[in-house]
């Protein structure tokens, strides 16, 4: 199981971590943290050195109810800080957070590796075939509504039947346009509730039917915290444990904001795994 960045085959066979770089005031973790160039390269550098694959650099928040910013400030964030990462980390594989095709566009057309688009297409028509034009890896995430609704939209009948029926239109609809490699990302904490949540990641495995690398994203989210009564920021422990359970259900890539911890784990697993 390989995907194609820029040249370079990566193999999922073994589980990979993608770093999370948000240049963002208002991210549910870590934002303003990267607001400086400074601060910004010293981070990419360290998840890079912990083993990271991919960094994934989203300029606009996704957190529930965030304020809509316009797509000339989310490029004022997102060109800039790929720029200078490419400067100065010149391998590296950058995942661009972005459910916009303009925006991606560009971000590819300077360097970008990969799309990963929250809204798998919904939220602007034009995405999936500037995902094939452009040749790039394209991650498709499970959401309904906009950030902005989604929390008022969690209505579901049998939540893992109808995610399958979602990703298999979405994956009908990329591979008609071309495009190669599709990743597929439950969107956890995207339009479910906290139990929701853990019976998508019970069911995990069911996921395999797609036949397609699966990425998930539990870092430090409040299905973690609020579960353990605790907060964001003493969530890692919980974190490194739902996705270690991830892994033995199937996940290819592990989207975190702390790679050393994730990195362990995938180690670990491998062990085990043989």
């Amino acid at each position: 199981m390989t995907i194609n960045c820029l040249g370079q085959l990566i193999d999922l066979k073994t589980p990979k971590v993608m770093g999370i770089l948000n240049v963002t005031p208002d991210s549910f973790y870590d934002g303003g943290q990267y607001a400086t160039e400074t601060a910004i390269l010293r981070q990419s550098e360290k998840m890079l050195g912990e083993g990271a694959t991919f960094i994934d650099i989203g300029a606009y928040s996704s957190k529930p109810n965030v304020a809509e910013i316009s797509q000339q400030e989310e490029l004022l964030r997102l060109i800039p800080t790929i720029q200078s990462v490419l400067k100065h980390f010149p391998e590296t594989l950058i995942s661009v957070d972005t459910f916009r095709s303009e925006v991606a566009k560009i971000a590819i057309d300077n360097g970008a590796a990969m799309i990963n688009d929250i809204s798998a297409g919904s939220l602007d028509a034009n995405m999936m075939r500037t995902a094939a034009e452009c040749r790039v890896p394209y991650i498709l995430m499970h959401m309904k509504g906009t950030p902005q609704t989604m929390q008022t939209l969690t209505q579901y009948e049998n939540i893992v039947k109808e995610m399958l029926f979602y990703f298999s239109e979405k994956v009908a609809q990329a591979r008609s346009l071309g495009i190669a490699d599709l990743i597929i990302d439950p969107g956890f904490g995207f339009a479910k509730t906290i139990a929701q949540n853990y019976e998508v990641l019970q069911k995990l495995e069911l996921f395999e039917l797609l036949e397609l690398p699966l990425l998930v994203g539990f870092s430090r989210k409040s299905m973690i915290y609020k579960t353990l009564e605790t907060s964001a920021s003493e969530a890692l422990n919980g974190t490194t444990i739902a996705n270690t359970i991830a892994l033995t259900k199937g996940a290819k890539i592990l989207r975190v904001h702390d790679v050393k911890a994730a990195m362990e784990a995938v180690i670990l697993f491998n062990k085990v795994a043989g």
